[in-house]
């Protein structure tokens, strides 16, 4: 595990923001790496040795792209290291999926030992392997500095739940960046807006996905509903949340990382709704399956099939589980009949419509990608639909007792608060320090409340420290 959210916040972080800001500038990347790996390794130090691995193997990928000039030899040396980074993503985190299967449709017991999936995976291996692939394009130079390479791929604000930083996003940064009061202070503004959305947000919406999500029995429908919407809050709150965290953490060090949530429950459509969310993964999909895949240059049956494969990757990326194999292939169909024929039609109808219509779509995708229990999920599927009652006794006092923190999550999953931020800047932008101070006191007010909350409650996971 890595530090609880409290030694984060009160030991790791003030300590690594002191000493960075201390040190010699060319002192900072190496107190930036040890403290990273320190976060890596702390509570499973074994799994600091497989980052090491990957560093050290991709590390030496990019110098022999950068020394080899037959070109013969440099697509052997890519596909050597896209095989290698996907064979060790298959190792840890699918030989388990693929013996249960294995075991199911054989009757063998392979007796094969649990392997523990190393927090972060996923996301440290398609950096690495956009580095590689990106120095074989020309994209990037090859980093010489070993412990420059390390920190791309360990800096810890984005270490183990993205953003999928791309090496050419950061790489002038980790030779040289500016790093001031007024980056600083930004950075921290929008750490703190992720620590509330996580915090205040998807943990309360969590809390209350987990005590009527029916453990896989069943509940009754308006249950079921509001079970689905609020599970549809929290990840996105508890994603978009470490992402501003992380943007907010790398903006205090002098990096810059792209954005990873665009408000996505406003889209009114599911191709608008994934050019919104987890924009640094629908990117390296785009970047390094689809289009070298042919992309849409080959004529309509061979765009099907890659935006298929393209979906079943992503779904399979997410976890070694057949319901996010469906939840992939579910966006994948759902994303051709956008393109070949459900765009036109939904143009028809107004944006209220299309906005309703794109978002039940979306709960139906969460409700898949919540349970990789297959009995599970079509007991919940079953119970959305009725056949366990249409209401039960608590309804009146779900509904009422939740009627706010809902009306909360929609209203800040919508730009609404940023626009009247704005607003009031712009409003009383002559008015001195009355912008300061009030900025200053909403974001120590949200500081506050959400440390509140994580000393009071035992309920703090990160749908994403599993991917």
């Amino acid at each position: 595990m890595v530090f609880s959210s409290l030694e984060f916040l009160s030991l790791f972080l003030p300590l690594v923001v002191l000493l960075y800001f201390i040190l010699p500038v060319k002192l900072r990347n190496g107190l930036l790496l040890l403290f990273s790996l320190l976060f890596y390794a702390w509570g499973e130090p074994v799994y600091l040795l497989v980052m090491l691995g990957s560093i050290a193997m991709n590390y030496v990928f990019g110098l022999l792209l950068h020394k080899i000039t037959a070109e013969k030899g440099r697509k052997a040396v890519v596909a050597a290291s896209v095989a290698a980074n996907l064979l060790l993503l298959g190792v840890f985190k699918y030989t388990g999926f693929f013996v249960r299967n294995i075991e199911g449709l054989t009757g063998l017991s392979l007796n094969l030992k649990e392997i523990a999936l190393p927090i972060g995976i996923s996301f440290f291996t398609f950096q690495a392997m956009s580095y590689v692939i990106d120095v074989y394009r020309g994209k990037a130079e090859a980093q010489k500095n070993i412990f420059s390479f390390g920190l791309y791929i360990a800096l810890f604000p984005q270490l183990i739940a993205g953003p999928i930083v791309r090496y050419s996003t950061v790489a002038a940064e980790i030779n040289s960046r500016r790093t001031d009061f007024a980056m600083a202070a930004g950075g921290i503004k929008r750490f703190v807006i992720g620590l509330a959305k996580k915090v205040l947000l998807a943990n309360s919406a969590g809390y209350l996905w987990e005590q009527l999500s029916g453990g896989g029995e069943g509940i009754s429908a308006v249950s079921a509903w509001v079970a689905a919407l609020a599970f549809s809050f929290q990840i996105y709150f508890d994603f978009s949340g470490y992402s501003d965290m992380a943007i907010g953490l790398g903006r205090i060090f002098g990096f810059h990382f792209e954005e990873n949530f665009n408000y996505p429950y406003i889209s009114q459509s599911i191709t608008e709704f994934w050019n919104r969310w987890h924009i640094s993964l629908s990117t390296w999909f785009k970047e390094y399956l689809y289009i070298p895949l042919g992309g849409n240059r080959k004529g309509k049956a061979k765009q099907v099939r890659n935006i298929l494969i393209v979906w079943l990757c992503t779904g399979f990326w997410h976890g070694a589980s057949w319901n996010f194999i469906f939840w992939g292939l579910y966006y994948g169909l759902l994303l051709l009949a956008e393109k070949f024929f459900l765009k036109k039609l939904m143009s028809r109808l107004p944006a209220a419509v299309r906005h309703i219509v794109t978002l039940l779509i979306v709960l139906f995708g969460w409700v898949l990608f919540a349970f990789d229990n297959t009995g599970a999920l079509f007991t919940f599927l079953k119970s959305m639909f009725g056949a366990y009652g249409a209401a039960d006794a608590g309804v009146p006092a779900l509904l009422a007792g939740n009627a706010a923190l809902f009306v909360i999550l929609v209203l800040a999953s919508m730009p609404l608060f940023a626009k009247l931020g704005n607003r009031f800047k712009e409003k009383y932008a002559d008015k001195g320090a009355l912008v300061p101070a009030a900025e200053t006191v909403w974001y120590l007010l949200l500081f506050l409340l959400s440390v509140a909350y994580l000393v009071n409650s035992t309920y703090n996971p990160f749908i994403y420290f599993r991917f």
